[in-house]
């Protein structure tokens, strides 16, 4: 499975690469697993404006850094998006990187890590839906991780954090190990019947 795990903010003194770099060190651990990890900040994409939605324009002329990003989310085999909760939702920067996919995504697997008030609930729902659109199939396992202030720079569990039964730690290896199922079936799938 290539996965691309995307840091979807981009704002001054955010704390989501923490969360980002926890889920690369796990997902680095998993066999058959490549991952690369993409910051939207590295992305400088300007706000969607195309004539027409991307995947009935056959005439795109796609500014440099967007297919430098679409060219990753092709690259892929699935996705998680880490996302920190903004008014209820995700970042505008998240929604206009996705706005920009046509079929990139198509039938391979997605999920998101995110965390803010309610462990950034109200964002997964809206990504999730965001997600479908993007012609993704979003799994139903995510990671709604609380309380930034026990993960480091490095992406390391506080002693605390980690000794919790049901803690983030459980759910990050069920949300990926059922994201690399999904991979491994559609995968397998799209190569019996490709577009």
């Amino acid at each position: 499975m290539k996965l691309l795990i995307t840091i979807g903010t981009v704002r001054q003194n955010r704390t989501t690469p923490k969360l980002a770099k926890w889920v690369e060190n796990y997902a680095r651990t998993l066999k058959d697993v490549e991952v690369e990890v993409v910051d939207l900040k590295d992305y400088p994409m300007p706000f969607f404006d195309e004539p027409a939605s991307p995947r009935y324009n056959p005439d795109r002329k796609l500014n440099p850094t967007v297919k430098k990003w679409l060219d990753k989310v092709a690259w892929a085999d699935a996705y998680i998006m880490v996302t920190p909760e903004y008014n209820h939702s995700i970042p505008g920067v998240l929604k206009n990187a996705l706005d920009y996919i046509d079929w990139q995504a198509d039938r391979k697997p997605s999920t998101m890590a995110s965390h803010g008030t309610v462990g950034g609930a109200r964002a997964s729902m809206h990504l999730k839906e965001i997600l479908s659109e993007s012609r993704t199939v979003p799994i139903q396992n995510h990671v709604a991780f609380h309380g930034m202030e026990n993960i480091d720079e490095d992406g390391n569990l506080s002693e605390e954090i980690k000794a919790q039964s049901y803690g983030p730690q459980l759910s990050l290896e069920a949300t990926l190990g059922e994201l690399k199922w999904f991979s491994d079936a559609l995968s397998a799938a799209r190569s019996m019947n490709p577009r």
